[in-house]
């Protein structure tokens, strides 16, 4: 976390200064927003590496707030907090593009070592080689991927998800590695990949003419192109 620029969006004053010492304490350069209108405004910037947002804030809900900067183009890692425990609320989390989440009363350890993973996704430390698979490209060094031409805005925990495959193509990439590779020790419980899959899903194939994503059962992932479908 040294020098990274971290947004906490949090409208209880005692948990932001708890996390903002925690923060500053681990080299980290901290911004807050006591409410979700204000939050959206300084996350609109693009000038953060990591946003930590709570779920319920006044003004407008850490939902609304992530998804709209998701359909504004910001592509901005985001940690959800979250006193609530359900599984809807979780999924309704990834949904809006939340990257992670972490539930209230956190363990420091832990969320050190999620915000860890979530920069060193957001970095990349692949090679800047443009990838081509079919009608697919990603761009590494612009964190953009394009299919037929049009842009998809991508999350960045659903973007290493497609460059994992894309390296990997046309060989199946377990469920487990993608785990390891996406959050390592710090893995979360089965239904989060799902849950991005299905976002991944969303924005790959769901606007074209055929699917890119394969789902092979009780094992992992792949993609195929428009010939590999046609046989």
């Amino acid at each position: 976390m040294q020098q990274s620029r971290i947004l906490v969006v949090e409208d209880n004053h005692d948990v932001a200064g708890i996390l903002g010492d925690f923060l500053e304490a681990k080299g980290a350069e901290v911004d807050f927003a006591a409410n979700g209108l204000l939050g959206l405004k300084l996350a609109s910037s693009g000038e953060f590496d990591l946003i930590i947002l709570d779920l319920m804030l006044p003004k407008l809900d850490g939902l609304s707030v992530c998804r709209q900067l998701r359909e504004s183009g910001i592509a901005t890692p985001v940690l959800m907090l979250t006193a609530l425990d359900g599984k809807q609320e979780l999924l309704e989390g990834f949904k809006s593009g939340t990257d992670d989440y972490l539930s209230k009363p956190f363990d420091f350890d832990e969320l050190e070592a999620r915000l860890n993973a979530m920069l060193r996704r957001a970095r990349g430390t692949t090679a800047a080689q443009t990838i081509q698979i079919g009608e697919l490209e990603l761009d590494p060094r612009r964190h953009q991927v394009r299919r037929n031409g049009q842009r998809l805005v991508l999350t960045p925990t659903c973007y290493q998800i497609l460059e994992l495959l894309m390296r990997q193509h046309p060989a199946m990439v377990r469920r487990e590695h993608l785990i390891d590779s996406l959050w390592g020790e710090a893995a979360p419980d089965k239904d989060i990949l799902r849950s991005h899959m299905y976002q991944l899903r969303n924005q790959l194939d769901k606007p074209f003419a055929y699917p890119m994503l394969v789902t092979v059962p009780k094992q992992g992932f792949r993609l195929q192109t428009q010939e590999d479908s046609s046989q």
